[in-house]
């Protein structure tokens, strides 16, 4: 039993955790993340509507709302996923 405490703590001794500019994606990161994933949701949001059928014609499937504001909404959402991903902190910048 005394063995195994004393191999948890040098283990644990060992480990060495990162401090907060070490870590690769900050607090701003997840929240434009967050940002970003919402944007996309909206954008698919704005894409749906009821579906023309074989039996009634839905003029409204060739609305721009559908076919220009939901695909651009959802486009710029991933082109600003990968923007947040990217993004550093000023903190980062002048520790360098």
């Amino acid at each position: 039993m005394a063995n195994n405490n004393t191999a948890q703590n040098n283990i644990e001794s060992r480990l060495d955790t990162e401090s907060q500019q070490q870590q690769p994606l900050q607090r701003i990161n997840f929240i434009l993340m967050a940002i970003a994933g919402f944007m996309i949701v909206v954008g698919f949001l704005l894409m749906t509507g009821a579906p023309a059928t074989a039996e009634e014609f839905n003029p409204d499937i060739f609305s721009t709302r559908r076919i220009v504001v939901g695909p651009t909404v959802t486009f710029l959402g991933f082109v600003f996923m990968a923007v947040a991903i990217a993004w550093n902190s000023k903190s980062e910048k002048e520790n360098d």
